[in-house]
C-alpha cells in the first residue's frame, strides 16, 4: 500500500529550509513508497543507471513476456511428442498435427498446433542440473546458484538487468513487472531493490483485482498528494538559492515522476483489465494464468518493457496424466491467445514471448505415474520479437539427450537481450567488487536468426 511518512518536525531540529519551506516537507515530495523504497528514489536510480551505460540500447519500444513454467514442464505432454516409444516413455497421450508439414505437438496443445507458423520450438535446450532452486537461478540469471538452497538469487534476474540497462518503453510505468508474483529468483541481487519486480499481489482473475501499489491508503488522498505538488511548485520558485537549485530541480523531476505514476491515469488504464470486453477475456480463460497473460500483454503495449508470469504446478511427480489433463488446456488456450492478440494488433515484431520452465522431465514414466526432473533435455517456446519460426533441434527417440542444434537455457536469454538492444558483454560490480558479465555464455540460436 502506498504510504507517506510523517511530516513533523523533530524538536531541537529546524523546520524550515530560509524560504520558508519546510525541510521533511522538501524531502516528502517524493516519497510514495513500495517495496521498501521511494518511487522518487526507484527513478533516481534508474535514470543514473541509464545515463551511466556506455552504449544506449540501440531498439526502442521493444518488450519480453516470460511465462515461467514453474516445476519444469514436461517434454513429452507439450511440444516434443514421441508417438514410436516405448509406452513407458511416450506416455497416455497421442500427438496432433501442426499447421506446418511434418510437424507435431501433443494432443494436449491443440490451439498452438494450429499456430505454429507463428511459434519457434527449440526441442535441444539442455544443462546439467535437476533441483529446482539451481536451475531455475540458472534459467533467470544466466548462471547457477552455488552453496545452500533457498535464499534470494545470487545474481541479477534479467528482468532486473532490463529495469537498469533499459528502463521502461513509457516513464509513467515500471520496467519490470511481476504477475502475480516475482519469480522464484526473480530479484535484483547485488544490484539494489531500485531493480527488484513491480509485483501486483492480488489475482488478476479475482473480480475485486485491484494492483495494491496504485491503490492509495485511506488517510492518503488525492488532495494530500497536489498538496505534495503545490509545495514542488514553490520550490520552483524559490531556485534563485544557490545551494538548493540543483538538488531543488532533482527533486522536482524524479517526484513528479513518482506522482505521475501513482496520480495519472496510463499506469491505472494498463492495470485496468475491465477495458477488455467480456468476450475477449473468456477468449484467454476465466482463469489466472489467462487473466494473468492478457494483462501482460496490456503492459507490454502501455510500456513496461519485461512482464514475467509465474504459471505453477508442472513439477509433475505423480499422477501426470490427470493433471495435465486440467493444466494443458489452460496454458494452452492462454498462450495461443496471447500470440494471435500480438499479431493481431501488429505487436510481433516488438514483443517476444518467452515460455520456458527450469528443466524438463524424465524420459520415463515412475513409479507413481510421474515424472520427475530432467536437465539434460527441455523444450522452449518463442514467438514474435522478429524471429524465424518452426521447430529448432531433435532429441533421440526416447526424448532423454539432444542429437541436433544443442543449447543451453544462457542462450535462451541471449535471445531476449538482443531482442531489447541490451549488450550481455556489459559487467555489474557484485558485492565483493568482481565485475560480472550479464551473461558469460551469450551464443546466440542462430536458426533463430
Amino acid at each position: 500500500m502506498l504510504t507517506l511518512p510523517h511530516t513533523q518536525s523533530r524538536p531541537g531540529k529546524s523546520a524550515a529550509f530560509c524560504d520558508g519551506v519546510p525541510r521533511r516537507g522538501f524531502l516528502c515530495a517524493g516519497t510514495l513508497t513500495y517495496g521498501g523504497l521511494t518511487l522518487a528514489s526507484i527513478l533516481r536510480l534508474r535514470s543514473a543507471a541509464l545515463a551511466s551505460q556506455t552504449t544506449l540500447p540501440t531498439r526502442k519500444d521493444t518488450s519480453v513476456i516470460f511465462i515461467e513454467l514453474a516445476g519444469g514442464p514436461t517434454q513429452f505432454e507439450t511440444y516434443d511428442p514421441k508417438p514410436k516409444a516405448p509406452r513407458e516413455y511416450r506416455g497416455d497421450f497421442g500427438i496432433t498435427h501442426t499447421n506446418v508439414a511434418g510437424t507435431h505437438f501433443c494432443e494436449l496443445m491443440p490451439k498452438q498446433s494450429r499456430m505454429l507458423d507463428k511459434l519457434a520450438i527449440v526441442r535441444s535446450i539442455q544443462h546439467g542440473h535437476n533441483s529446482h532452486d539451481p536451475s531455475s537461478h540458472l534459467s533467470q540469471t544466466g548462471y547457477y546458484k552455488s552453496g545452500p538452497k533457498g535464499g534470494p538469487n545470487q545474481l541479477p534476474c534479467f528482468g532486473s538487468i532490463v529495469a537498469k540497462l533499459r528502463g521502461p518503453n513509457h516513464a509513467a510505468l515500471p520496467a519490470y513487472v511481476a504477475i502475480p508474483r516475482i519469480m522464484r529468483n526473480g530479484q535484483s541481487a547485488f544490484l539494489g531493490q531500485a531493480y527488484n519486480p513491480f509485483e501486483t499481489i492480488s489475482d488478476p482473475n479475482d473480480p475485486k483485482f485491484h494492483v495494491r501499489n496504485l491503490t492509495l491508503a485511506h488517510e492518503l488522498n488525492i488532495r494530500r498528494l497536489e498538496n505534495r505538488r503545490s509545495l514542488l511548485s514553490a520550490l520552483d520558485a524559490r531556485q534563485q538559492l544557490q545551494d538548493l537549485q540543483e538538488s531543488a530541480s532533482a527533486v522536482d523531476d524524479f517526484s513528479r515522476q513518482a506522482f505521475d505514476l501513482v496520480h495519472g491515469s496510463r499506469a491505472k488504464k494498463a492495470f485496468d483489465l475491465s477495458q477488455e470486453s467480456n468476450a475477449l477475456r473468456d477468449r484467454y480463460g476465466r482463469n489466472t494464468v489467462g487473466q494473468s497473460m492478457l494483462l501482460a500483454r496490456r503492459l507490454v503495449e502501455s510500456g513496461v518493457t519485461c512482464v514475467t508470469v509465474r504459471c505453477t504446478g508442472w513439477d509433475d511427480h505423480n499422477n501426470i496424466a490427470p493433471n495435465l489433463r486440467k493444466r494443458a488446456p489452460v496454458y494452452d488456450q492462454a498462450i495461443a491467445t496471447l500470440i494471435e492478440e500480438l499479431f493481431d494488433r501488429g505487436l510481433e515484431e516488438k514483443v517476444l514471448v518467452i515460455a520456458m520452465g527450469e528443466f524438463g522431465r524424465t524420459p520415463r514414466i515412475n513409479k507413481n505415474a510421474g515424472r520427475d526432473h530432467w536437465g539434460a533435455l527441455m523444450s522452449v517456446l518463442l514467438a514474435g520479437g522478429r524471429l524465424k519460426t518452426g521447430i529448432v533441434g531433435a532429441s533421440n527417440s526416447k526424448g532423454e539427450v539432444p542429437v541436433e542444434c544443442q543449447y543451453r537455457p544462457e542462450n535462451v536469454l541471449a535471445m531476449m537481450y538482443r531482442h531489447l538492444g541490451i549488450n550481455p558483454e556489459t559487467t555489474f560490480d557484485d558485492l565483493s567488487g568482481r565485475p560480472r558479465h550479464v551473461l558469460e555464455q551469450r551464443e546466440l540460436i542462430e536458426e533463430l536468426l
